[in-house]
């Protein structure tokens, strides 16, 4: 009733409902409930339309609009429905209001449900308890297990390292006593020898010399050999020993007559070779010969004449030969018109033969005119005559005082294809000079001005003109920091930096030059202002990365964190000068150790001690070791680092004053391969140390002993028997050693330098070896002190260097 009234309300909306109500109640009374419908309120128009009812939309689509449920079935079906929902909300209201009868055994049994549910859930939230603590017990126990297990893996690993070790050691004892008996037996054999030369030798019969020399033929004839393997063995010997070999026999002679033996004739090994001997040669050879080198020969001008039968030559070397003439070189350059290299430095030559290099010389290549004092401007400006010398690459005019700036000029115009300028020892050579070279002169991209302390950063400013990729300037101080400061956009192929004794230079360049990714080598001997701070913006640069060789020579401000950061960075460094870096400690030495690229070091003047030589002995590819005036290291440091670098080629401890004979021992027994070996100043060495050394280092090139106050003649007999490589000897302030056996071992090397006078002050000991009182150390500790010793020791190569420049040369 309520909603058929509800309905009627809303859809009629009268002006008064109250009436409206009461005259629809008065209706429904009349009608009865049964007759209520929910829309007999409303008017007809307003009723809605009720649509029939279809399994499909087939009617909406063809607009099919009758009508299939009649009022009267809807009014059916509503009663029906109506009815339905009252009986079910009933059944519902009377299950909710109406108590059960067995209510408290429905009670019982909702309890005993609840009762098992919460034992369930109780029992769960204990079991998760429970697995948890299970799950962390066995966490636990596996991870003791795993603890224990590794303990006893590390615990097993360490047994088995130290029984390692001890085998190691008994091994190297075992290799340490093998080698000193050998050494024993090889020295006992080697005094036998000696002994034996020593006495007088017996009469040979022509039948037993015949039958010997046939036995040694049959045994050593080395005509056995390929080819190729006697051919090798020949280039290594020197034009006296070639022309030795080829009297031996016809074998010999025939193997030594090799075509290819006699490309390259070096006559500066044999200074003493007569002039017909040089003639016959030249001639004999004359169509094979393509390298002649005759520095430093005495020969008369007529024997330098017959080079010029020697048509396919290509390089000359006639430097420091005083016999050489004008006339000898008209007489060459007509018959050598193919020479790419020529070499005249220290020679007496003129404007003459300056006129005769562009007129026969078309092809020249390089060419040295260094210290050649009597040709003048005028004489460079022939160069330019006829064809020219524009093929000229090289360029050496070091010494040469008298070329001008117009000679400069005129070396310009008629050399423009330059790229390698050598200008050393030149006082006067200025600003002015390089820029008017450089005008002309574009390709250079090499040049060495050492020794003109007139050169400042004008030169570099006019050089950035040219592509340089190698400078070499040294003793100059008007160069500054200024030079480098758009290094890498001026110079960006740079890769040979060589700034020796450049005072003026401090950090500020080191961090120009960090920015230089082609840069190899790196010399800063004597640039006393670098520091720490320098050292670490220039590592921190690509610079580092491509590093091969490194100088920091006197460079006394440098501390272990350089070595430090070096080592993290400078992966590709072979060779490493640290000399007179006085703060470097075994700290150092330690990071020094860790650079396994590194094959030589130079720690003179550290402060490295016998445990720095122990920590050294991890790095095992040093083949060059200086260690000059490292007083904290003895006899015992050497033994240690020299038992496991059994490869080491050179080593310097000189001024190592508490070295003894057992030093020399060690080396001997150990380094067997060495070839380089300087003691200078240690005045504790005897002849039995280098006795046991010319018995063992049969390999050994250059030997300073200069300062060994105790050795003997009987050294030198030793050297000449054990040693037969040896080249240089030095063995100045010997004053046991007479000048008869100097002047008899001079002809068995190449070079010998030698006096008797007692050692000077600065070697800290006198004539008898006792230290002097004045010097208790011979450390340096004052940068003027450094440049003193500098000066002392600049007329006194090092062998190792020496060495370098002969192969250099060659």
């Amino acid at each position: 009733m309520g909603q058929a009234l509800l309905c009627g309300l809303l859809m009629t909306c009268p002006e008064d409902p109250l009436r409206y109500l009461e005259q629809m109640i008065i209706i429904i009374i009349g009608n009865g409930l049964e007759n209520l419908l929910w829309d007999m309120f409303i008017s007809p128009s307003l009723r809605p339309k009720i649509r029939r009812l279809s399994e499909t939309f087939l009617e909406q689509l063809f607009g099919l609009d009758e009508q299939l449920v009649t009022p009267e079935l809807m009014m059916k079906a509503c009663t029906f429905y109506t009815g339905n929902l009252v009986k079910n909300h009933f059944s519902c209201w009377k299950e909710v209001t109406m108590p059960h009868a067995n209510q408290e055994a429905i009670m019982a049994e909702k309890m005993n449900r609840a009762i098992v549910h919460h034992k369930l859930k109780c029992e769960r939230f204990f079991f998760n308890i429970w697995l948890s603590y299970v799950e962390d017990i066995r966490e636990k126990v596996s991870n003791s297990l795993l603890r224990l297990r590794q303990m006893f893996y590390i615990h097993r690993q360490k047994i088995i390292v130290a029984k390692w070790r001890e085998k190691a050691k008994q091994k190297n004892k075992q290799r340490e006593d093998d080698l000193i008996s050998k050494h024993e037996i090889q020295l006992r054999k080697w005094r036998y020898r000696l002994r034996s030369k020593s006495t007088e030798e017996k009469p040979v019969t022509p039948e037993r010399s015949l039958s010997d020399s046939a036995v040694l033929t049959m045994e050593f004839d080395i005509a056995q050999l390929p080819e190729r393997a006697i051919l090798q063995i020949f280039l290594y010997l020197t034009l006296k020993e070639m022309l030795v070999c080829g009297q031996v026999n016809r074998s010999w002679m025939s193997m030594v007559q090799r075509r290819c033996l006699w490309n390259a004739i070096d006559f500066s090994t044999a200074r003493n070779i007569a002039d017909k001997c040089v003639v016959k040669t030249l001639q004999k050879w004359r169509l094979t010969v393509l390298r002649l080198n005759f520095q430093g020969c005495v020969l008369r001008t007529k024997t330098l004449r017959s080079v010029s039968h020697c048509k396919n030559l290509q390089e000359l070397n006639v430097s420091d030969c005083s016999s050489l003439t004008d006339d000898a070189m008209r007489h060459i350059s007509e018959g050598c018109p193919g020479v790419l290299y020529l070499n005249l430095s220290n020679t007496t030559i003129t404007n003459r033969t300056m006129r005769l290099l562009p007129r026969n010389f078309h092809n020249l290549q390089n060419l040295s005119l260094a210290y050649c004092r009597k040709f003048t401007d005028k004489g460079l400006q022939y160069l330019n005559l006829g064809n020219g010398c524009h093929k000229l690459i090289y360029l050496d005019l070091s010494g040469c005082t008298q070329i001008s700036v117009q000679g400069f000029r005129n070396i310009a115009n008629s050399c423009s294809g330059i790229k390698h300028l050598t200008i050393n020892d030149m006082p006067t050579l200025t600003d002015n000079c390089v820029k008017v070279l450089v005008e002309k002169c574009s390709h250079i991209s090499s040049v060495v001005f050492i020794g003109s302390p007139h050169i400042s950063d004008c030169t570099f400013k006019a050089l950035s003109a040219c592509n340089l990729k190698k400078i070499r300037f040294e003793g100059n101080k008007r160069i500054t920091d200024a030079c480098f400061k758009y290094v890498d956009k001026h110079y960006p192929s740079m890769n040979h930096i060589y700034m020796v004794d450049c005072k003026a230079l401090t950090d500020s360049s080191l961090k120009s030059l960090s920015g230089l990714k082609q840069l190899t080598v790196l010399n800063l001997t004597n640039c006393i202002r670098i520091s720490d701070f320098g050292m670490k913006q220039f590592l921190d640069g690509p610079a580092s990365m491509s590093l091969r060789e490194l100088n920091m020579t006197n460079c006394f401000l440098l501390s272990d964190s350089s070595i430090i950061r070096m080592s993290e960075r400078c992966l590709n460094l072979h060779y490493l000068n640290l000399r007179n870096c006085e703060h470097l400690t075994d700290v150092a030495v330690e990071h020094i150790a860790g650079m396994s690229s590194l094959i030589s070091v130079d720690l003179s003047g550290t402060s490295i001690s016998n445990e720095g030589m122990s920590i050294l002995t991890k790095h095992r590819r040093l083949k060059e070791l200086s260690l000059s005036e490292c007083f904290n290291i003895t006899d015992t440091g050497i033994r240690t680092y020299c038992k496991i670098s059994m490869c080491l080629e050179h080593l310097d401890v000189s001024f190592c004053t508490q070295l003894t004979d057992e030093t020399i021992r060690t080396i001997a027994i150990f380094c067997t391969r060495i070839t380089s070996l300087n003691v200078t100043g240690c005045p504790k060495i005897t002849d039995a140390g280098l006795e046991i050394l010319a018995a063992k280092c049969h390999y050994l090139h250059i030997l300073d002993i200069s300062g060994c106050i105790l050795l003997t003649d009987q050294v030198l007999q030793d050297l000449q028997m054990g040693c037969k490589q040896l080249r240089i000897l030095k063995m100045k302030f010997c004053r046991s050693i007479s000048l008869v056996a100097a002047n008899k071992m001079a002809s068995e090397v190449q070079q010998q330098e030698y006096s008797s006078d007692d050692p000077p002050s600065w070697f800290g000991y006198d004539s008898q070896g006792n230290p002097l009182p004045s010097t208790p150390s011979k450390q340096l500790k004052h940068p003027s002190d450094l440049l003193l010793k500098d000066t002392l020791s600049s007329d006194e190569e090092s062998p190792d260097s020496r060495l370098k420049q002969e192969k250099g040369n060659s």
